[in-house]
Parts: structure tokens; sequence; C-alpha cells
């Protein structure tokens, strides 16, 4: 397929990142973002269709549970989502259309994000979890006019009112009424070759976030914001063409795309998969060697559960280790430094962003720094009172400088559209810390950072450490209201497996933070609970503040364990 002057602005861009992947200094002096000409870009015609006509390299590796597994090349891909989009075209799916889909690891999504961007409709990205009330809201704030889901996922629609056209993926010859069947588009004996029919700035993807401390957001992607965007996530992963790169991530949330979509083609590597019901480390470490897995992207869970394997056998062709999601603690960097000599590096990104700060391959790291800005991001830390650049404050992209790869905003709400772009910055929300080599520390959601007997408290700081005990399995740190100090740390801890939720576990607990936190950051209270998550996993925090603050006359929870209730650990008061 030729290759156009956009292709060739973006391919620039990126082999100027591959070039200098180990050279952080030079990247951020000599990267700008791209500048497309004439009126159109679209990342699968202009970008993927070129890389994968002929190509016959695995773009997409998918591995089951019972040992089955399907390689696809590039070559098939572009030719599999030509033929979607040319079904899709049948059923109306034009420009602008908003796609809902809700789809797993499965060759059906990556064919169908690819079609739906050759056809200029939206992709709305919903993760399997979803039930009914929640898909609702999905489709009416979203406007969807098409749903593409699996036959087992079919029954959560009944009672989902709306326009919009079904579409079934699976099962048998006996498809749900008033669905039509996906594999329809396989019978495309000749589908259309596609050529670029979007503009720059048209919408593609619509992220519901997981809304941690009010209902979901809704926000708005364009067709270079996280396509291009995402040269930055590749810079950061430290791709190369023909890695073999595992993203553990659940598609239907930003991270997916991130790692499993945009930034692995961007490089040309490898997209792997293993899907299994329940995670087995032994398992996934034996498919990371088996197939020469060069770079792997995980949550702290993850990695917090593969240090409890045997590390013996090597880390295979692993030439990259990251965490997503939030800092992993030093105890997990520590063992996979010695058992495999790999450092896990950290990075820092949002839904409404592509990775901002990262470690970046080959860069000096600091411990319990998620490292610096990336290339073309103009991050500044913003002081919340006086509304200017410091060393302390509030993670924000300077929009005079504006880059390419954030949101456009909110999809129907102005109000927190200005909010987050007030000032001349668009802000993150989250707080962290510069020093001075330009190394950037996480501090907390600036809705969950706190005072304590006038100290700030981070709770990200507290929980750190107490996830360090091997009872903790996970924590939340909030403020409890107290009448001498006005707010004191508390943690809401759910319990590893083995441990009960006594007083000696809440002794050995509140022992462990006192011993590694500063006087001012002790927990003071401890109750053993059933963390509330948003449907993605995250804490919600803000449920945990409620509960605090809902306790009637200063009143305890019930199971609350206080630090007072301890004669042991007066001495260290």
């Amino acid at each position: 397929m030729p290759q156009t002057t956009n292709t060739a602005a973006f391919r620039d861009a990126r082999d100027l990142l591959l070039r200098l992947s180990s050279d952080h200094g030079k990247a951020v002096a000599e990267f700008t973002w791209p500048v497309f000409d004439g009126e159109t870009f679209n990342w699968a015609t202009d970008w993927f269709d070129v890389i994968a006509r002929g190509n016959d390299r695995t773009a997409l590796w998918i591995v089951e549970e019972d040992g089955a597994e399907r390689r696809y090349s590039f070559d098939e891909m572009a030719h599999r989502s030509d033929q979607v989009a040319t079904w899709l075209s049948g059923l109306g799916v034009g420009d602008g259309d908003r796609v809902l889909l809700m789809l797993g690891n499965q060759v059906e999504l990556w064919e169908s994000m690819l079609a739906i961007m050759k056809l200029g409709a939206v992709i709305m990205p919903t993760t399997t979890a979803s039930g009914g009330a929640d898909l609702a809201d999905r489709v009416d704030r979203g406007e969807a006019r098409y749903v593409i889901a699996n036959a087992a996922d079919t029954g959560k629609f009944e009672s989902v009112a709306g326009d919009y056209t079904r579409i079934c993926v699976g099962g048998d010859s006996r498809e749900p009424t008033g669905w039509h069947r996906y594999r329809d588009a396989y019978a495309v004996a000749t589908p259309h070759v596609f050529q670029a029919r979007t503009a720059p700035g048209d919408t593609l993807l619509l992220y519901f976030t997981s809304g941690t401390t009010s209902r979901p957001k809704l926000v708005r992607h364009t067709q270079v914001s996280y396509p291009v965007g995402h040269l930055t996530t590749m810079y950061f992963l430290g791709l190369r063409p023909g890695d073999v790169h595992l993203n553990i991530s659940s598609p239907g949330w930003a991270k997916h795309a991130w790692s499993s979509f945009f930034a692995p083609w961007n490089a040309e590597a490898t997209i792997f998969i293993y899907n299994y019901s329940r995670f087995d480390a032994a398992t996934l470490l034996d498919q990371i060697r088996r197939a020469g897995v060069t770079s792997i992207c995980a949550p702290p869970t993850v990695w917090r559960m593969l240090i409890q394997a045997d590390l013996s056998g090597g880390p295979g062709k692993l030439r990259e280790a990251l965490g997503a999601g939030e800092p992993l603690n030093p105890e997990v960097i520590s063992q996979v430094e010695q058992a495999w000599g790999l450092t896990i590096r950290d990075g820092y990104g949002q839904t409404e962003t592509t990775a901002l700060v990262g470690n970046t391959p080959g860069s000096p790291i600091k411990p319990g720094s998620m490292g610096r800005p990336l290339p073309g991001v103009p991050v500044v830390l913003v002081d919340p009172v006086t509304g200017r650049p410091a060393d302390e404050g509030e993670i924000c992209l300077d929009l005079s400088r504006r880059p390419l790869n954030v949101t456009t905003g909110y999809l129907g709400d102005p109000e927190r559209d200005a909010e987050v772009m007030a000032g001349g910055y668009y802000r993150t929300g989250d707080v962290a810390t510069r020093d001075a080599d330009g190394y950037i520390t996480f501090v907390g959601r600036t809705d969950d950072v706190f005072k304590a007997s006038d100290y700030r408290i981070s709770p990200f700081e507290l929980e750190s450490v107490l996830i360090e005990h091997p009872a903790v399995a996970e924590a939340a740190v909030v403020p409890a209201p107290d009448p001498i100090r006005l707010a004191v740390p508390k943690a809401y801890v759910a319990l590893a497996p083995g441990w009960e939720p006594d007083r000696e576990t809440a002794l050995a607990i509140l022992r462990h933070a006192r011993e590694n936190l500063a006087p001012y950051q002790r927990v003071r209270r401890l109750e053993f609970y059933e963390l509330p998550k948003t449907i993605s996993g995250k804490i919600r925090r803000v449920e945990l503040r409620a509960r605090e603050n809902a306790a009637a006359d200063g009143a305890s929870p019930g199971g609350e364990w206080r630090d007072d209730q301890f004669p042991e650990l007066r001495s260290d008061r």
C-alpha cells in the first residue's frame, strides 16, 4: 500500500523515538509531534494498513488456557478488518456512528477496532464485566447506534432500551432474536480497501472512566490523541519492531488500548495474549518463556503474585519489565532484580492521556519515583494555592505547548471541561513532587491527600508501607475524624489468605507501620474490611471517607482497632 505524506510524518516521529530509545535527554530535546498535511488522517489506513499489507510477521498471538493458540499476521489483520468493515458498512455503520464494543481478548476485538476506525465510526470500549444498569447508562449517554457483544453477554441487553443495532459474536446457529451474526463478515469475498476518511480532530474513542469518586466520566479522544499519542507509551515501554509484548489488562479499559493495541503496533511489535480463567503465576511464567516474550507490562497485583512463584527458571527473552496502575513497593522490585537482573520500570498516565511520565530504558532509576516527563509532554507541577509552577503540586500539562496526547474533553460535561482545563493547564487531579533532577514522585489524588495534626498525609505512602506486611493483601488509608488532631490516618485492610482478623494481626500490622513510617504518619486506627471497588478494580476511597464521616458522635465503626488499645505500642507513641 503506498505511503502517504501523513504516514511518512508519523514514521519519522516514531523512528526518532526508536533511535533514541536509550537516551531520554536527547529524545526529549529532539522529539516533536508529527504535523499532518491535508484534511484527513486515519491510523488504521494511514499507518496500520501501510505496515500490514503483504507483511507475514505475527501481529497478534492468542493462547488459551487449554493450550490452543492462533497467530494472525499483520496482513491477515488488515484483510480481516477490511472484511468486517465492509460488512458493517452494509449494516449502515458510517462516519460518526458510535459502536459499543464489548468483547474479551479475542481476535474479533482487534479486527473490530480496526474496522470501526476505517469506517470513520466511534469506538466505545466496554468491559465484559458490565451489568445491565451500567450498559443502559453507556448506551444512553454514549448514544450508541451499534453494539457488538459475545453471545454469552447478549442477555445483558434485554433490558437496555434504545434504538441500536445488535451484533452477536460467536454462539451457535441460533443467535438471539434481533441480533446480526458477526461471522457473516467472513463471507465477504472481495472486501473494500479503505482510504482515510477522517480529520485528525474527529472523534475516534469514547472511554468511560472507572468512577472512583463519582459516576463514570465519558472521555473523548480523537483520531490522533490516542493512535499517535501512544508514541509516548511505545517509548516508555521500550518497544522495538519484532518484539513480543505481553500486557496484563482487561479489554474495555484504556490501559488495554495503551499496551495491547496502539503502542505495540506503533512499534510493529507482536501483541501476545494469554487468556486464563484463574491466574496462575507459574503457568504465566511458562508461557512468557515459551513464547519468547520480550516485554511485559503488569499491574502490581500480578507482580506480587509472580514473585511468589519460582523465578529461578529465569526471564526467558524478557528485556523490559514494567508496572502499571500504581507504583510498586521496593520489595517486589528488589526480588525481580535479584532473580532476573531486570528492573521493573514504572510510569504514569490516565484514561484522558497516553503515558506522561516514565522511567525509560537506560535511564537511572530512583526508588519510589515514577520517572521523568516523556518526550513531547510538557509536565508542570502547579501549586494549588498560588496557581504557579512549583516542586510540589498537581500534575498538569501546559496547554500553551499543548501536547497531542491529551483528551479534548468530556462528552456532554462543559463544566468539567472548564474545571480540568482551567488556567491554561490540563489538570490531572494527582499530586506529586519533583526533585532537582526532574524525577517525579507520586503523592496521591488531590481528593485523597489530607491533613493530620497539620501534617499533609499521602495515603499512597502509607499504603505502600502497609502492603509490605505479609498479612496485608490490599490497603486503603483515609482520614478518620479525631477531636484532638482533627483527623488521623485510618487503614482499611483486606487480609491475605491464612491471616485472621483478630487482635494479634492488628497489632502486627500497626507495629509494622510504626517501624516504617515517620511519627506524624502513624496509622492510628485499623479495620479489616472488604474494600469497595469500581468495576475496573480501583478502590473507592470516597466510600470509605463517607463511612468515617458518618460515624455518629465519634463512635467507632464496628471492628475497628485503635493504637491506644495496645499497651505494647505505648512506648513508641
